[in-house]
């Protein structure tokens, strides 16, 4: 056996646990996707699950990477045969989250990451609330919100005005997310986000199996 000590260490990172399922919901223009993007950026750990709709692709967005986008009929299909985790309704477009990647994420340990709405979300948490790390990212106001959404210049002014009128729905149910955040900066909003995350890897449930081995081991 080696004498360095760093050999024969074993690292907190190396310690195998169960993946996990960050969900990230907010109102339009809260700030969620920017903070999902940045995530992964930086932690190229995390898988995003990418989720299917019927909405119209914006000119910024690549189908395949932001979303799958489908058909109505394609989607029913999906939905039907239980081929989605989870799916709602969110402005007169169809939302959906395919279960199949998913399921092989969580299978290798590794997190999956999920930008969506809350109707989806509270699906989630009935389905597997044990896996699952829930944060909802709320705007400092309302005229915040409504200069952000009108900043992104994606969203007609009659749009804009249903996104905040179903903003106050949204809002509603922000205590039913374990970590509710203010986005009043971003990068520290970013940071705070991180820093669950980071907390979240280290639960001893998640790492039960892997932690038995090696403490097994430590006491050889």
């Amino acid at each position: 056996m080696s004498n360095n000590p760093e050999m024969n260490s074993t690292s907190s990172k190396s310690i195998s646990r169960r993946g996990l399922m960050l969900v990230l919901s907010s109102p339009s223009g809260a700030g969620k996707s920017t903070i999902a993007r940045n995530l992964l950026r930086d932690d190229p750990s995390i898988s995003l699950s990418v989720s299917v709709t019927t909405r119209a692709r914006r000119g910024s967005e690549i189908d395949g990477k932001d979303y799958h986008f489908i058909s109505e009929d394609e989607f029913e299909l999906m939905r039907d045969n239980n081929k989605l985790l989870e799916w709602a309704e969110v402005h007169g477009n169809f939302y959906g989250t395919p279960f199949e990647p998913v399921q092989a994420a969580m299978d290798e340990g590794r997190d999956m990451l999920f930008d969506i709405d809350w109707q989806g979300a509270l699906q989630m948490f009935e389905a597997a609330r044990a896996d699952i790390v829930s944060i909802f990212i709320l705007p400092p106001s309302m005229e915040e919100l409504r200069n952000r959404l009108i900043r992104r210049a994606e969203d007609s002014e009659d749009v804009i005005n249903q996104r905040l009128e179903n903003s106050r729905v949204e809002m509603q149910h922000w205590d039913e997310y374990e970590y509710p955040l203010i986005n009043d900066d971003l990068n520290t909003c970013f940071e705070d986000v991180k820093a669950i995350l980071r907390a979240e890897r280290l639960r001893r449930d998640r790492r039960a199996a892997g932690m038995a081995g090696f403490i097994g081991g430590l006491l050889k």
